[in-house]
């Protein structure tokens, strides 16, 4: 049986994501010199989709359906290769102002991400320290 609540489903699947997305954001920065290389991306896929999913209950058959029943990690996500021949570097299609600013973003994501799942894992060492003493 697993007692996790949606949120923190939700909240590791985002840590996972933007695990990912650092790795792929330190590829393109190390590839910026590099001639030809095609800078790559990474999406979650019906992220939307997959969260209405996972937080919709519905109790009879005219109530709105779940959007899409598969899920699993990592098909969540979806690499992209950055086919455009404009040379932002010169080199390829690496701007180190894009990556920079993603790196940023994502950074400011795993930490809300990381504090929320902290928080939840806090109230639970507290309701189970408290059990223990009576």
């Amino acid at each position: 049986m697993d007692y996790m609540p949606e949120t923190v489903k939700i909240l590791q699947n985002l840590l996972d994501y933007c695990s990912v997305k650092n790795k792929i954001i330190a590829k393109n920065i190390a590839n910026i010199g590099t001639e030809n290389y095609k800078r790559e991306d990474v999406v979650f896929k019906d992220i939307l989709s997959d969260n209405v999913n996972s937080l919709l209950k519905t109790s009879n058959s005219k109530h709105i359906a779940g959007l899409n029943s598969e899920s699993s990690n990592h098909s969540q996500f979806e690499f992209i290769e950055n086919k455009s021949n404009e040379m932002d570097s010169g080199i390829n299609n690496v701007n180190i102002e894009k990556e920079m600013t993603d790196l940023a973003e994502n950074t400011l994501r795993y930490k809300f991400a990381t504090k929320k799942v902290s928080e939840y894992y806090k109230v639970v060492q507290n309701i189970l320290s408290e059990a223990s003493k009576s």
